[in-house]
């Protein structure tokens, strides 16, 4: 039977790519049938990289069937995967994610979840000298993968081991990692082809602070005018997400690549409270500047409070 493999909901780079490196390795190097699955829509900068490297997009998936076995990545969470994940046959995890608890396996499984900032850093640690004989494309996916969770080594989640790792890929592939990751920024800056509703799910994750329960939403880009320009908008089609996601307030960081900060959309008093307790922010109007807050894992969510 072929083993599913996967990671969260709303996929990224880290999402799209990890399942299909993952897939590979087991398929050609431990002989065990593979296949790499989403669940969702690639988002811009991870339909960019596939494009890049010449893989094809992976089959978007929405349930998995009891007993399939499968491989869950870049995450841990039940919330972001399948509701009958606990049905399927889990046979690993490779994450770098806290644990959050919640999975059911059927007998004792590989776990493997490290603090680096990227899942692909993880796997290349575990695939080792069998890389060697890893095509062109699933190294370029590993790359894409570091540079996008690290945002080019600006993101703190960023390691030593994410970098060195990077930069051998880089060399192997003769690839200028500067160039490359101003066309990944540029290809997830495009969004002007996504609703508003879009925009806010797009690289989202609920997370509860004292009762009250948040979609936590993370706009990366190189240029945050684009998004910006749109905030009355994107605030009204906030009520739309609340009411259809059963969250109580939806939270939109746009994270400026380049200056290292992150613009919050501050629609009512409850999204001002939590930027002043959460951040010391001072604001005023709708929308507040965050100096240095790039990582919503590190940074954002550890800090929100009310």
């Amino acid at each position: 039977m072929t083993t599913l493999v996967f990671g969260h909901k709303a996929p990224d780079t880290d999402s799209t790519g990890s399942p299909i490196i993952w897939s590979w390795y087991l398929n050609e190097i431990k002989g065990t049938p593979a296949k790499p699955v989403l669940l969702g829509e690639p988002n811009t900068e991870a339909a960019f990289v596939l494009e890049r490297w010449s893989l094809e997009k992976p089959e978007i998936i929405s349930d998995v069937a009891a007993d399939t076995p499968v491989v869950i990545v870049d995450t841990n969470n039940p919330a972001e995967l399948p509701a009958d994940i606990n049905a399927a046959d889990i046979r690993a995890i490779i994450d770098h994610h806290k644990l959050v608890g919640g999975l059911e396996t059927k007998g004792p499984i590989d776990i493997r979840i490290e603090p680096v900032a990227c899942t692909a850093t993880i796997m290349y640690k575990m695939i080792g000298d069998d890389l060697a004989q890893a095509p062109t494309g699933i190294k370029g996916a590993m790359l894409s993968c570091i540079l996008s969770d690290t945002l080019e080594f600006r993101s703190p989640t960023t390691t030593q081991e994410d970098k060195a790792i990077a930069y051998a890929l880089a060399k192997d592939l003769g690839v200028d990692i500067t160039e490359y990751a101003a066309e990944m920024f540029a290809a997830k800056s495009d969004v002007s082809a996504f609703s508003d509703a879009e925009l806010i799910r797009m690289d989202s994750k609920e997370y509860e602070v004292e009762g009250k329960k948040f979609r936590v939403s993370v706009l990366e880009t190189t240029a945050p005018q684009i998004p910006l320009d749109r905030k009355d908008s994107l605030m009204e089609s906030f009520k739309t997400v609340e009411a259809e996601d059963g969250v109580d307030q939806v939270l939109l960081f746009v994270v400026d690549i380049i200056k290292e900060e992150a613009t919050l959309l501050v629609p009512n008093d409850l999204v001002k409270t939590v930027a002043e307790k959460s951040f010391g922010a001072t604001v005023d109007g709708d929308t507040v500047v965050l100096p240095g807050i790039m990582s919503r894992k590190k940074q954002i969510i550890p800090n929100l409070k009310l």
